[in-house]
């Protein structure tokens, strides 16, 4: 549905993209979202993307809502989070973290691409909502400062095998002693070999699938990954 408000801009993007205004409704919340116009979008006149590794065919990926992102937003919420720090991977237009923040949620926010941070930001305006934590991330080479975090969240993460490893580790060094992480996985055949390497670090292992997905044009063909560590 198109929404036709018109928010005021204080972080501009990059250059001009062709980009929709839509509201998707999670339980009885109403977001009101920025995306692309379309998964044929692309703008990189610095050529901060292509230094980062990120080509033209994915480069716009972030800025569209995947059905993963959907059922992670529809999971958590119906899920208990008052009180918990939580941390968003791969956050991409931040659907769940949006909702989370206008809960009042302590949500922080992460994606490797230099794009998200500008759309986040837009949109958390177009809520008026407060700031949402974020930080630039590049799991293969982590320097960052985020800390530890009750609760990790994710969705359609696991495009290539070598992201198995990396994103294993890195939700690792980021999980506190106890902590849940909930990745929504599409069915990329990967789920096995990440819930592998989660057992080895000490998380418990339960794949699931979501039930009544309605709010989806097309059945959900993958399951929601919840890692347990207690």
């Amino acid at each position: 549905m198109t929404s036709p408000l018109t928010p005021p801009i204080t972080t501009p993007l990059v250059s001009p993209l062709r980009v929709r205004y839509q509201t998707i409704e999670i339980g009885d919340t109403d977001l009101h979202l920025c995306t692309l116009r379309d998964n044929q979008q692309f703008s990189d006149p610095l050529g901060l993307a292509l230094s980062l590794g990120i080509s033209s065919a994915t480069w716009p990926i972030f800025g569209i809502i995947w059905p993963s992102s959907l059922v992670l937003a529809n999971h958590l919420a119906n899920y208990h989070t008052a009180g918990l720090r939580i941390l968003e991977i791969g956050c991409g237009i931040a659907l769940s973290s949006l909702m989370l923040n206008q809960r009042h949620d302590d949500i922080t926010a992460t994606d490797y691409h230099p794009e998200v941070e500008a759309f986040l930001t837009r949109n958390t305006l177009l809520n008026n909502d407060k700031t949402i934590a974020f930080e630039r991330v590049d799991w293969a080479n982590d320097q960052s400062k985020l800390g530890l975090f009750d609760l990790i969240i994710g969705s359609d993460l696991l495009y290539e095998d070598e992201h198995i490893k990396l994103l294993a580790y890195f939700i690792q060094q980021h999980a506190n002693k106890k902590c849940e992480v909930i990745i929504v996985d599409p069915g990329r055949g990967r789920k096995s070999k990440l819930s592998t390497l989660m057992l080895e670090y000490g998380f418990s292992s339960l794949h699931t699938k979501p039930l009544h997905t309605d709010y989806l044009e097309q059945a959900f063909k993958g399951h929601i990954l919840t890692f347990s560590r207690l």
